[in-house]
């Protein structure tokens, strides 16, 4: 089985709320989405995305996805799409990181070794467990009640995670935190998100300012690694690491640090299901839990964050994130229901879903 084709796809994914607030005053109204086809020799195709929070969140940005693949697809056609981790070395020696740009590509290598297989990918990945997948919200930073009612409203529609957005004001940050906590009930998880918007003095100050008691995990407080070390020796509130654990030398050096009880597992900022599968490994290893998430995306991002999350034992996943309730675009049909706040991976072959090629409209590029 040969590589054929790649196509290339660009879809805008307007943000469902309107505009979206994250620490240090970042607005997201829209998210720019590129979706990838592979299509091989023998007649099977392959679909990925790839769609970064805009170019201020990590590393990454659209335009940066699509040159990046016009940079690697060359050196892809004609290679067996089966032999996920060897693509992931050829697109290695084509372009050194811009792991956002190889996500789509790796996730549609993986959906054609589903459909190769009869398979499911989380089969591929390691087995799917018996487990329901709790969904997270995605609660962004504004006014402490109308934060309180967003949670109030995920809650009612089955939500039992929730991730609060923080970061800037402590006093204002603490308010956030104690109404979204409000109305906790048990068995709730909550992850306070700062996106690396806090110093190591205003996360102090703002959980000094919080009651006792209140039950929730920080997650990538600051925007370096010296300060979250600094800080996780310094509070006893447990520390989530997301934007800083974005690869095998990350992730690793992490454990060896001590540095966190777990991770955000984003799928395009880690560089696809390849990569993401030996970062799952080396938190289960090391005892860390995870949040199978995506920066955003439409479909079929979130298609491969449920085939990973299904992976993961009971133990260690928190959640998955939902991310087509942040967009109020649908790009593909696939059996993946969320039912009282929990999903679980379908049967089908591959990733499970079936774009819409009405809303993809024309590749922006092809490689052949």
């Amino acid at each position: 089985m040969k590589i054929k084709q790649i196509d290339v796809y660009q879809v805008d994914l307007p943000y469902s709320g309107g505009v979206y607030l994250l620490s240090g005053g970042r607005e997201y109204r829209s998210f720019d989405a590129t979706i990838v086809r592979i299509e091989t020799a023998c007649g099977l195709e392959g679909w990925g995305e790839s769609t970064p929070f805009g170019s201020t969140y990590v590393a990454s940005h659209a335009l940066g996805v699509r040159a990046g693949i016009a940079e690697m697809a060359p050196a892809l056609i004609g290679l067996d799409p089966r032999r996920v981790d060897r693509i992931n070395d050829s697109m290695d020696a084509a372009l050194l990181g811009h792991l956002h740009a190889k996500t789509a590509i790796d996730v549609a290598c993986w959906d054609i070794l589903g459909k190769s297989m009869g398979l499911p990918v989380c089969e591929l990945l390691g087995g799917r467990t018996d487990n329901r997948l709790p969904v997270i919200s995605s609660i962004y930073a504004g006014e402490p009640d109308d934060m309180r009612r967003r949670v109030q409203d995920h809650r009612a529609r089955g939500y039992t995670a929730h991730s609060v957005k923080i970061g800037d004001e402590p006093i204002l940050d603490a308010a956030r935190v104690e109404a979204a906590l409000a109305d906790r009930r048990p068995g709730e998880y909550f992850i306070v998100d700062a996106n690396g918007g806090m110093t190591v003095e205003t996360a102090l100050r703002t959980l000094r300012l919080l009651p006792q008691g209140l039950d929730f995990v920080l997650e990538a407080p600051c925007a370096t690694w010296r300060e979250c070390l600094s800080l996780r020796r310094r509070s006893t509130v447990p520390i989530i690491w997301d934007e800083l654990a974005d690869s095998d030398a990350a992730i690793s050096m992490l454990v060896a640090d001590d540095a966190a009880e777990g991770i955000g597992l984003k799928i395009s900022k880690n560089g696809g299901l390849t990569r993401g599968r030996r970062h799952r490994d080396i938190c289960i290893a090391a005892g860390l839990t995870l949040s199978v998430q995506e920066t955003t995306g439409s479909d079929i991002a979130f298609a491969a964050v449920v085939q990973l999350g299904q992976t993961v034992p009971r133990r260690y996943l928190r959640c998955v994130l939902e991310s087509r309730d942040m967009v109020s675009c649908q790009t593909a049909d696939g059996d993946f229901p969320v039912v009282d706040g929990y999903v679980t991976a379908p049967s089908t072959p591959g990733l499970g879903v079936t774009p819409r090629m009405d809303v993809l409209g024309d590749p922006v590029a092809s490689f052949t």
